[in-house]
């Protein structure tokens, strides 16, 4: 469940680019509070996010992120994820890593009750 659409790889980098930044984190710019982010694609949240960083005189080096889930398996899925990824936010898709693993069917992502992901960022000054 979640305010916006819920994407949680594109909300897990978004927090790591704010956190990079010192700019705190996704709820506090995007609280879930504002109706006006009610179900929200969040790949809007990661174009403000972007802008944010920016605006604090950042830019982007890379990005590698995990996603934890049973199912569905995305192999197939992440050269798309990577150019999309990478296309929003004005970096090559080698600059985006991707990856995913299980739960060994442990806790709740082993039951498939949910997804986790995680993200680091490196952002560098610029200008």
């Amino acid at each position: 469940l979640g305010h916006s659409d819920a994407d949680v790889l594109l909300h897990a980098i978004c927090d790591a680019m704010l956190g990079a930044a010192c700019l705190g984190d996704i709820g506090v710019h995007f609280p879930d509070t504002d109706a006006g982010l009610k179900n929200i694609d969040s790949k809007i949240l990661l174009k403000k996010s972007l802008a944010l960083i920016q605006k604090a005189g950042y830019g982007i080096v890379n990005i590698d992120s995990t996603l934890c889930l049973e199912a569905p398996k995305i192999k197939d899925y992440v050269p798309q994820m990577q150019e999309a990824i990478a296309g929003i936010l004005g970096i090559t898709i080698n600059d985006v890593s991707i990856k995913a693993t299980t739960t060994e069917k442990m806790g709740f992502v082993g039951r498939q009750e949910g997804l986790v992901a995680y993200a680091t960022i490196l952002l560098q000054k610029v200008g």
